[in-house]
């Protein structure tokens, strides 16, 4: 008589060992209308995907915009003219200058003004009514004078010493800011650069007066934390008016209070540049290797450069960068910024693949009411954080569902890893369609809830671990279980490791790395698009753990482990300031990484293994 097989447990290969405690999931009625309703909803995710790839393939221009004041300061130092200068690093790739708003002081350096403080003046002509706390101005013609006092509400007075007429001003105004340097903004206009105008605040001039005499250039790049007006509303109103066909610059990584109210009627160019501080203490080649990063994979239309304080150095740093930025496929040139404006009404549709999959998970659980408050939790979760906001929630569902679906619904053999993957990919079409937006793809909306991208598959995956029995007597057995020391320094290690993951995530964290680290990834990411190196240990886990390889409980902490590469696919799709095929070819990069070194350590491990049991020979009996 033929023994009876149960349809629900999964065969393996002779030989093969299954992952001890993992009970399969649960096959609801409703899964095949669920896995139709995701299908369904693919097709306006991929149309949104296809559209956002047209979008970035156009936006592959970038310019290098040097700073105008740290490059005349250096010119200086060596003896050069800065236009000489200048013209030697555009040879090298230079495209565009920054020029900052003058201050009474840059005019005083001119010669423009002449300042004195009251006290020098009271000295060298006592008994005319100097004030010794006020400081004194005179201008080279009459007409600098008068646009000078007119342009603040500061109170002034004329004053006769020795027959001359000063302008007595009650405070030193050599910090004002005096409007730009029409003649240098019409000679770089001249020579075809592209200028980004860095305007500054005062309160001493009037709100009427903010932006009147900005001149024609295409970028506004503010100063500071914050932009014009960003704490009054009716200055902010006046700066947004002033802008005109100017385009304001998004710094990364000082997103300026008040930027996004500009930004929604006139769009912003991302700018990425270096704290000099930082930048002095890398090589050139270091620096080289972040300015591709940001061109190629970041979206960075401006790049704002800061000479090195040698000549040499700024040569080595601008000769790599181009070479860099070249084969990128990134140009150098004047950037025509458009914006991505994905449908509505297709990322309306887009939703239902999401919430779909997230009730498949739920009613797949082992224990299916633990698995429908798993996923009700992980619903109030994602429209919790992002203020019930109903696109930017269904990403952060999707984010968290897909890569723990695959490995809820199949984890019994090797090759439900390549089902586990497909299932991550798919969740990627719904995260882009439904996260990327004008603003998410300029950087100024950070994907919201990402540390739960990592975290919250693997808890779910965890919990569908839990056995087909009252709960309670699961709790009970865990914790009636023996510890053994081997299972502590295997706890901590798990701990150690997804604390170190979880602190690294991101682009820009606190995470330290090593100078190999360094080293090697500016290497690999110089040559090719990095992978992201935990995706690249994670997926070999992963494999060895679907193998049942080693036994116990080890094989359910390693499936747990490649959890971690499934969570990182759909991690990396939400950063939506990067181009969608870099982040594409990252993926698949690390895929193909991690299943090779996946292959390569089950091999090693089963031959170590079988070493390990073989017989010994009895050195006493020899």
């Amino acid at each position: 008589m033929c023994p009876v097989i149960d349809p629900s447990t999964p065969t393996r290969p002779p030989g093969a060992l299954t992952p001890a405690g993992l009970p399969p999931a649960t096959r609801h009625p409703w899964t095949r209308a669920l896995l139709a309703l995701i299908a369904l909803s693919l097709i306006p995710a991929l149309i949104l995907a296809v559209q956002r790839v047209t979008y970035e393939q156009a936006q592959k221009t970038t310019a290098l915009v040097m700073d105008y004041p740290a490059l005349s300061t250096q010119a200086k130092r060596y003896g050069l003219e800065p236009q000489a200068l200048l013209d030697k690093y555009r040879a090298l790739g230079v495209n565009g200058v920054a020029v900052y708003e003058d201050t009474i002081a840059s005019l005083e350096q001119r010669g423009e003004v002449y300042l004195k403080n009251g006290s020098d003046l009271a000295a060298d002509f006592p008994g005319q009514g100097v004030k010794t706390n006020a400081v004194y101005m005179r201008a080279a013609t009459p007409a600098i004078a008068e646009a000078l006092r007119a342009r603040y509400t500061i109170p002034t007075r004329d004053v006769k010493v020795d027959g001359k007429t000063w302008v007595e001003w009650p405070s030193d105004p050599r910090y004002l800011p005096a409007g730009p340097d029409t003649q240098q903004v019409n000679a770089f206009k001249a020579q075809g650069l592209v200028l980004v105008y860095r305007p500054y605040q005062d309160d001493a001039v009037p709100a009427a007066k903010v932006g009147a005499d900005w001149p024609d250039v295409p970028f506004i790049a503010f100063t500071g934390d914050q932009v014009i007006g960003a704490r009054t509303p009716a200055l902010l109103e006046q700066v947004d008016s002033a802008l005109g066909k100017r385009m304001p610059a998004i710094i990364e990584g000082n997103i300026q209070k008040g930027l996004e109210d500009l930004v929604i009627d006139h769009g912003g160019a991302r700018l990425f540049a270096l704290a000099p501080s930082w930048q002095n203490q890398l090589d050139p080649l270091e620096i080289a290797s972040k300015y591709n990063l940001a061109g190629r994979e970041r979206g960075m239309r401006l790049m704002y450069l800061r000479p090195y304080p040698t000549v040499g150095e700024t040569e080595a740093m601008l000769g790599r960068m181009t070479e860099l930025l070249a084969n990128s496929g990134v140009k150098i040139g004047t950037p025509k910024v458009t914006f991505f404006t994905p449908s509505p009404l297709l990322k309306a549709l887009s939703m239902v693949g999401p919430l779909a999959a997230l009730l498949l998970l739920g009613v797949s659980f082992p224990l299916a009411r633990l698995g429908v408050i798993a996923a009700g939790v992980t619903a109030l979760l994602a429209f919790g954080l992002n203020t019930l906001h109903p696109f930017e929630s269904a990403a952060l569902v999707a984010a968290v569902t897909f890569p723990a679906l695959g490995l809820i619904l199949r984890r019994s053999k090797v090759t439900d890893w390549f089902i586990a993957t497909g299932v991550s990919l798919v969740g990627v079409l719904f995260v882009s369609a439904l996260g990327a937006s004008r603003e998410s793809t300029l950087g100024l909306q950070p994907f919201r809830g990402v540390g739960l991208t990592l975290l919250l598959p693997l808890t779910l995956v965890a919990l569908s671990f839990l056995p087909r029995q009252d709960i309670r007597k699961t709790l009970g057995d865990i914790y009636a279980s023996p510890i053994r020391l081997g299972d502590v320094a295997v706890m901590a290690l798990g701990v150690i490791l997804l604390a170190t993951v979880y602190e690294r995530r991101g682009n820009a964290t606190g995470g330290s790395v090593s100078d190999f680290e360094a080293s090697l990834r500016r290497d690999v990411q110089d040559s090719i698009i990095r992978p992201r190196f935990k995706e690249v240990f994670a997926h070999p886990l992963g494999l060895l753990g679907l193998t049942g390889t080693l036994p116990g409980y080890f094989s359910g902490l390693l499936i747990l482990a490649g959890v971690v590469g499934q969570s990182s696919i759909l991690n990396t799709f939400s950063h939506f300031h990067t181009p969608f095929l870099i982040s594409a070819a990252r993926v698949f990069i690390g895929l193909g990484l991690g299943l090779l070194v996946g292959v390569i350590l089950t091999a090693l491990l089963r031959f170590v293994m079988r070493a390990w049991a073989a017989p010994r020979r009895d050195p006493v009996a020899a």
